[in-house]
């Protein structure tokens, strides 16, 4: 009998996972290069925090405007300007000497960069590619995110201190490098230009294809869309911007040593892993905003605990239950977007939700700066991303039940 070939699908599943992991690595860099430019060049937290906003900032900008481009220019030309952007972003950067040029190429090359590897990229891919597990798909590259601060951080904190944040950043630079290589060879654009159907695709005439579309302005006019936008908000708030900037700084000032926790933020890498995974198994089961109301919820647990943790254990118990919903929001989000508006409009409207989580980040990522100086800790701002984390429950309880036609629904129970 003769073996089934593997479908082309899958490479561009583990091809797409490489350059998201890639700018994953990049984004986990802020929280290790700001004491050591504290150091050298003598900046302030709050001005460094003010680039990394703008980065933030950028890098959500680049979500919508990356769903625009990937419908003329498809993934695979995308993720290679991305990568260039970050290249050259992250090599201007190790002859920085001025606090403008980390604006600049930190904060505008780089943010740009890493915008058009972003979540919009992998939604788009997992829809074109996917038909069959599209939800497990989209948990593996909202994972990616996760493997590359479980991967990255241990690394980039290791290398800094052995051999400088200059070190660090070409490191970086060298890792992205790298997976442009892997894009130029592997990555294809859509199932068509193997000369392929998308996997597990049904030539079915009883099969319903999703095929509705929703302009921006249309979906602007809903209430759906704000909801999603701003417990998306909420999330960027409490995860990139608060937590991926500062807890380390955070637990270096209250006596935790570095080394050990790059091995608990490491914990929350791998814990984020898992959550991501089998966050995209349940969205393809469960009520999406069920789902979403226990990932915040637990998340304002945690963050409301984490002002009082002052011992290794309860950082690597916060690691666990933290981390575990880090990007479990991802997939339950996407598959609102596309039940309410329709897959064709994915890579636009979800681009603009996701600028809305950056928008959160970039927010949170200033404002923990900014309080640092003047109030002494990070205290304040953690419980106000734990309040938030309470109103995004509300949020995601709050959104339309029925979001998809019935006749969409039997097509997507006949693709599973």
């Amino acid at each position: 009998m003769r073996a089934q070939r593997l479908h082309y699908a899958w490479i561009i599943l583990i091809v797409t996972f490489v350059g998201m992991l890639s700018a994953a690595g990049v984004r986990n860099a802020p929280g290790v290069i700001i004491t050591p430019l504290e150091t050298e060049l003598g900046w302030s937290r709050t001005d460094i925090s003010a680039a990394i906003a703008i980065s933030l900032f950028i890098f959500g900008f680049g979500a919508p405007l990356g769903g625009m481009m990937l419908n003329r220019f498809g993934p695979r030309r995308m993720m290679l300007a991305g990568l260039t952007l970050i290249v050259i972003g992250l090599s201007a950067m190790t002859q920085m000497t001025e606090l403008w040029q980390f604006h600049l190429w930190w904060g505008v090359l780089v943010g740009l960069g890493t915008g058009a590897i972003s979540g919009t990229l992998g939604a788009t891919i997992a829809s074109r590619w996917f038909n069959k597990y599209r939800g497990e798909v989209l948990g593996v590259f909202s994972a990616a995110a996760a493997a590359g601060q479980f991967i990255f951080l241990p690394l980039l904190i290791g290398v800094n201190d052995q051999f400088g944040w200059q070190a660090l950043v070409w490191t970086l630079a060298a890792i992205c490098a790298g997976a442009a290589v892997v894009i130029v060879f592997f990555m294809r654009d859509q199932p068509e230009d193997a000369k392929l159907s998308a996997y597990g695709e049904t030539t079915s005439i009883s099969t319903v294809t999703d095929n509705r579309s929703t302009s921006m302005r249309e979906a602007l006019k809903t209430r759906d869309f704000w909801l999603l936008a701003g417990s998306f908000f909420v999330c960027g708030y409490t995860t990139n911007g608060m937590i991926g900037t500062h807890l380390l700084p955070h637990a270096l000032e209250h006596g935790f040593v570095k080394a050990e926790m790059s091995w608990a933020l490491a914990l929350m890498g791998i814990m984020n892993m898992i959550g991501s995974l089998i966050s995209g198994y349940l969205s393809e089961r469960y009520d999406n905003r069920t789902l979403l109301a226990i990932y915040y919820g637990f998340r304002s647990l945690s963050l409301m605990a984490l002002p009082f943790i002052l011992q290794m254990q309860g950082m690597l118990i916060f690691s666990i239950i933290y981390g575990f919903d880090w990007v479990a929001t991802v997939p339950p989000t996407v598959n609102l977007t596309a039940q309410r508006f329709g897959r064709k409009s994915l890579a636009t409207i979800y681009g603009w939700i996701y600028f809305s989580h950056m928008l959160g980040a970039g927010i949170a990522a200033f404002a923990g700066g900014f309080f640092r100086e003047r109030l002494g800790d990070y205290h304040g701002v953690f419980i106000s991303a734990a309040i938030m984390g309470i109103v995004a429950v509300g949020l995601t309880m709050s959104m339309s039940r029925k979001t998809i036609p019935s006749r969409v629904k039997l097509a997507a129970a006949a693709g599973d």
